[in-house]
């Protein structure tokens, strides 16, 4: 459906436009005066992290936002493989496959060398991001990845709603409640708005998380100052239903001219809008950027000069904004900037924006937040439910600071490739869109967020002497689905679709080339210890009452050559579950000729191996199939005794 041809018109794709433009906004309920997460802010991360949290009905979630509804349109567009990933895992991946733009190409632009004052393309090639993932890199307004977040907290089993029209003011943390996770250490307060008029109301929770943008009350609460750059180099930003003869306006370019600055393209979905970043530095370097003082036909005015000598003509601009490039991060991203005591664990966070400040080219800023409470969710809940030693939230600043200090550094780069003049940060002016080109394309495992690899700690095990098992499968980086086929049904699908966002862990087990039906072979032995011992991560830590398969997933991939049946397998591999007890028949794979994971993943066919795999679908450990005691030790440094 084309729904920008007549105008843009927000909400969700399926809706009529009558719907979707008279939509209302229920109206905000009470602050609770006791939750377990207060979550201030409904951006990217916020909503991730409440998506994540609303799966559980044992855990209390407040989510509040100053503004008075959901966002509507603007901000960020871009959709990295390794989010569509993890949208996959809360099921939403095929929405966003269908409404989304899909940016399978990228245009490159200069100075003409014989004509100054013309454009022409250098290159056009296929997005380097293709094969990363099974998912593609698309754009697509954030607002509609806030829709789906807000529908899936809406459809869980707490149906949990924003509480808009909400101010955070501040926060205290009782130092004498701060190791115990029970208690209700963190008082903050807060101003609900109602009839026009704002009621101070204090809070208690046992956790809290600033969501809460660049500006965030939450980490100035904390005293956590933001690290880094600004620049007087100024840049603006605007969704448009644009008339030109361009040819490459639906497609992603680069276009960077020697007297007039640069442009990056970005066709949005629906066919018809586009987004464009121009930068703004010819019209005034001491000014202040900000709408007070740059306007949006200054910026129309600029994006003209640097597409001449083609047609350029403005219909509509549904959102602008402008903004400086500044790169900052958080000196750390909880409450214990300080930590002295092996023994002290967080009680308070920051995410997206709130710890990590750069400029939106390069479409990191909504993928990043969205990827820091995808870390932090799991993390949360896991203590929350007591499942988890409260240790591995010490393990959230370590990791996705790591990260942020990369972001910030690829940011710095990128900014002096794109910029124009030579300012305060010596940004150089003899670039060209072909050293962008370069630049990008050495990066793209990164901005695609598929190369992340988070430092060795007891949650990842960098340092195991069976990697080379499965080369294909690094320690610390996410898990790189492929297809196989289920033995059940000989159907065809994605092993990485498996890990949805549970909290739950996953053993993989690939097998060895040994005939794996013998009772005395390699797998036997290891599935009946993992479902029979007592030493057993899967036996020691789930409870009676619940599934098998409730805390600790087990999936088995045979190799394509051992031509297995359903009939042949053990009840093992089909474990009872449920009311009726009826057995699971998808814990059980082969892989396909054809795209062979054993050989796509570099997996020991000889040997096999076992592939651990976190809550948040990155690989914490590899083994091999009779490391008993290593999968034993591996678990009991990350999970509680059952009580």
């Amino acid at each position: 459906m084309q729904y920008h041809l007549n105008g843009f018109v927000p909400g969700n794709l399926e809706q009529s436009e009558l719907v979707r433009s008279k939509s209302l906004q229920k109206k905000s309920k009470q602050v609770p005066d006791k939750t377990d997460v207060l979550i201030v802010g409904c951006g990217p991360a916020g909503l991730t992290l409440a998506r994540q949290l609303s799966v559980f009905p044992e855990i209390n979630t407040c989510i509040i936002e100053s503004k008075p509804g959901p966002l509507l349109f603007g901000q960020a567009d871009g959709v990295s493989c390794r989010t569509i990933e993890i949208m996959e895992a809360y099921s939403t991946s095929e929405l966003i496959l269908k409404e989304s733009y899909w940016l399978n190409q990228i245009a490159y632009w200069d100075t003409n060398k014989k004509e100054k004052n013309k454009i022409v393309r250098t290159k056009k090639v296929n997005d380097p991001r293709v094969g990363l993932s099974e998912f593609p890199h698309v754009v697509l307004n954030q607002a509609r990845i806030h829709d789906l977040l807000l529908e899936g907290m809406r459809n869980s089993s707490t149906q949990l709603d924003p509480i808009y029209d909400c101010d955070f003011v501040d926060f205290k943390i009782n130092e004498k409640e701060l190791n115990d996770p029970s208690k209700y250490a963190i008082t903050a307060t807060v101003l609900q708005k109602k009839n026009k008029k704002s009621y101070k109301k204090k809070i208690s929770a046992r956790y809290i998380v600033g969501c809460d943008g660049a500006k965030s009350r939450v980490r100035k609460s904390l005293n956590i100052p933001l690290r880094g750059d600004a620049s007087d180099s100024a840049w603006g930003v605007m969704d448009a239903l644009v008339q030109t003869n361009f040819p490459d306006i639906r497609v992603k370019c680069f276009i960077k001219t020697r007297n007039h600055g640069s442009i990056l393209v970005i066709p949005r979905e629906g066919g018809y809008l586009v987004r464009l970043y121009i930068e703004l530095d010819e019209l005034d370097n001491k000014m202040k950027t900000s709408k007070e003082n740059i306007n949006l036909d200054q910026i129309i005015e600029a994006a003209k000069k640097i597409f001449e000598p083609y047609d350029f003509h403005i219909k509509e601009v549904p959102w602008w904004s402008v903004y400086e490039i500044g790169q900052r991060v958080a000196s750390s991203f909880d409450n214990l900037t300080d930590k002295k005591n092996k023994n002290e664990f967080p009680r308070a966070f920051i995410a997206g924006d709130a710890c990590h400040t750069h400029s939106p080219k390069a479409g990191q800023g909504m993928n990043v937040s969205i990827h820091d409470a995808f870390n932090l969710g799991w993390k949360l809940s896991s203590v929350l439910l007591k499942r988890a030693n409260q240790s591995i939230l010490n393990t959230y600043n370590m990791e996705r600071r790591a990260v942020a200090k990369n972001l910030i550094k690829l940011d710095k780069d990128f900014a002096k490739l794109v910029t124009r003049n030579e300012g305060k940060n010596n940004y150089s002016n003899n670039n060209t869109s072909r050293d962008i080109r370069h630049y990008f394309e050495k990066q793209t495992g990164f901005i695609a967020g598929t190369s992340i690899q988070y430092r060795s700690s007891f949650l990842t095990k960098r340092n195991s002497k069976y990697q080379n098992l499965a080369k294909g499968f690094k320690i610390g980086e996410r898990f790189h689905s492929n297809k196989v086929k289920r033995l059940a049904d000989g159907r065809i699908l994605h092993l990485g679709h498996i890990n949805k966002a549970d909290i739950r862990w996953r053993l993989f087990i690939f097998c060895n080339n040994s005939n794996p039906l013998k009772k005395q072979s390699k797998l036997q032995k290891l599935i009946e210890f993992i479902y029979e011992s007592k030493n057993s991560p899967i036996i020691k830590y789930t409870p009676k009452n619940v599934d098998i398969d409730s805390i600790i997933d087990v999936v088995t991939v045979f190799q394509h050559k051992n031509k297995l049946s359903i009939e042949q397998m053990d009840d093992f591999f089909t474990p009872k579950k449920g009311k009726y007890q009826l057995r699971d028949y998808e814990k059980i794979y082969s892989s396909i000729p054809q795209n062979d994971i054993f050989k796509t993943r570099a997996i020991n066919q000889r040997e096999g191996c076992i592939v651990i795999v976190r809550p948040d679908q990155h690989i914490a450990n590899i083994l091999s199939l009779g490391s008993y005691n290593a999968l034993m030790s591996f678990f009991k440094s990350i999970m509680l005794p059952i009580i």
